[in-house]
């Protein structure tokens, strides 16, 4: 059983958004699905305030590169806070 990712009270439309996300986030961990991860991203972040240290994972890997250099971006590390801050990508080598 999901849960309804429509909220059934009066709430101002950003606890209706949130109440959205949870619900789907839930529904996502019950099905065994990864992306279910609340910092996710299929690029890195562009709008927002994050501190040094915060990670964004890639909810789009692929394997990217040339030959015998590939690599998949697994996310997107804050190395310096701000709005947007300034961010890194985490990479790990496929050895293709």
């Amino acid at each position: 059983m999901k849960i309804s990712t429509s909220p059934r009270t009066n709430v101002d439309a950003e606890a209706a958004k949130w109440m959205r996300e949870v619900a789907a986030q839930v529904n996502a961990l019950s099905e065994g699905s990864i992306a279910a991860l609340y910092q996710s991203a299929q690029s890195v972040p562009t709008t927002g305030t994050f501190k040094q240290g915060d990670f964004v994972r890639n909810n789009a890997p692929a394997e990217l590169g040339v030959a015998l250099s590939k690599y998949v971006v697994f996310g997107w590390i804050c190395t310096v806070g701000g709005t947007p801050g300034t961010w890194l990508q985490c990479r790990f080598l496929t050895g293709n």
